[in-house]
């Protein structure tokens, strides 16, 4: 059941800003929230062990901070949902705004926290709280996001325009590492008592200037049609829900092997090269800048790429190549030599900045656009938990489960390649199906 909305008040639905705009505000938004959410990332395995999770052991405290890092992870579906569901009602536009405050205002508030040394248990409590809200916020801000983009672009140039938006995973990585790479320079005990803060509170700033880029965009034109034809969802997430769970699945499926590729070769492979093989932690940091370095510059020339080939040509490409490369990654992480390691991780790392690209494009095509955001939020964020929070975490049970040999950890890559490859290969006709009904329709 549909009904108008009288939440807001909807532009003209003639009006929209061009899509070169709206994909250049979208990306510096995005930018400015995954330098929040990694913050904490980069945070946790240098400060969070000593500063707000104090135990004997070291490691111990180390453990516990990447595991209040992992609780970004289960708030995201919960955000995807919420934000979704509000921006099918009132605007993607009014969402992206209300998402980029609560990141901005909580990644603020951990930079203002006092420690365990000062309030105690109160410390991590409220720290854990606080990575919470982060996810709740980036949870809910790529559907609305990718989906201005998406949506203002011509036909022909959505793969292009969507994957613009993506590009701010990596700029975040790079922002969040380059910001304590330069602050660990200043003496420990200054960098533990107020240099780590400065990254957070800067935080402030650079949410101001995503604000005033955002608010001076139009809706999407998109909903400003279904709005004009009074077909705004009184509740789209359970429409979503009940009408497309099916497809919603596929969505995530989709996801898959990107997210899990990222996360083992940016995460897990960091630790299987130090203690398995002995190599220093910096050269393979090192390696992972690099990786996101590439990752940015790819991003937009595979999206500009799908306008010649093909998204979901592209995509399923890209797919069966996560699937190819599973084994030969580990074999040339074992020999040890950094530039064969860091070749490797490229490799890998461009297959996924292939997928993830695409993502925007192909997913946002299978759902009408009464529920979209509904959908592929929580399609998308659902992925990001089974694929890519707990990634790390089954690579690393893999790895003890078979007594330290590295093939089950390819093996679950090569699985994860293949749920993606099936999951694009049927969004194609489900694509095509939309399209003809939403073409019959009109």
């Amino acid at each position: 059941m549909t009904a108008s909305s009288s939440i807001t008040k909807q532009p003209s639905p003639t009006k929209h800003s061009s899509p070169t705009k709206v994909a250049i505000a979208s990306f510096i938004g995005t930018s400015i929230e995954w330098f929040d959410f990694f913050l904490y990332g980069t945070a946790s395995a240098l400060v969070f062990g000593k500063l707000f999770f104090p135990t004997d052991d070291p490691l111990m405290g180390t453990l516990l901070a990447f595991g209040s890092f992992g609780v970004g992870f289960a708030a995201r579906p919960i955000g995807g949902a919420v934000f979704g569901n509000l921006a099918d009602r009132v605007g993607r536009k009014n969402t992206l705004v209300i998402t980029l405050l609560i990141m901005g205002i909580a990644t603020a508030c951990i930079g203002l926290l006092p420690t365990h040394g000062q309030i105690g248990v109160a410390a991590p409590l409220l720290l854990v709280f606080l990575r919470l809200v982060q996810g709740f916020g980036v949870g809910g801000e790529w559907g609305a996001a990718v989906l201005m983009a998406v949506e203002h672009a011509p036909a022909s140039k959505k793969g292009f325009f969507g994957s613009i938006p993506q590009m701010g995973a990596p700029v975040g990585i790079l922002m969040a590492t380059g910001s304590f790479a330069l602050l660990t320079r200043l003496p420990e005990e200054d960098f533990l008592a107020w240099g780590w803060r400065i990254p957070f509170l800067a935080s402030l700033a650079l949410v101001v200037i995503g604000l005033i880029i955002r608010i001076s965009l139009t809706e999407s034109p998109e909903f400003q049609k279904i709005a004009a034809a009074g077909r705004i969802e009184k509740t789209p997430m359970i429409s979503a829900v009940r009408d497309h769970w099916r497809v919603i699945l596929i969505a995530a499926g989709i996801r898959f092997s990107e997210n899990s590729v990222f996360y083992v070769v940016t995460v897990f492979a960091i630790t299987y090269g130090v203690d398995a093989l002995g190599l220093e932690r910096g050269p393979m940091l090192s390696a992972v800048m690099v990786c996101s370095a590439i990752e940015l510059a790819l991003i937009p020339l595979f999206g500009r790429m799908s306008e010649r080939f093909g998204h979901r040509r592209l995509f399923l490409v890209a797919a069966m190549g996560s699937v190819a490369v599973a084994f030969p990654f580990f074999m040339l992480l074992n020999t040890g030599n950094f530039f064969v390691i860091a070749g490797a991780m490229t490799i890998c790392i461009a297959l996924a900045a292939v997928m993830y690209a695409l993502e925007p494009a192909i997913m946002s095509s299978l759902f009408p656009a009464e529920v979209r955001t509904s959908a592929v939020s929580l399609g998308y964020q659902v992925a990001s938990v089974f694929a890519g929070g707990l990634s790390p975490f089954i690579a690393a049970g893999l790895y003890a489960w078979s007594g330290r040999q590295w093939w089950p950890i390819a093996a679950y890559l090569m699985v994860m390649g293949l749920i993606t490859f099936v999951s694009a290969h049927y969004a194609t006709k489900l694509a095509a199906s939309l399209k003809d009904q939403e073409t019959h329709e009109m």
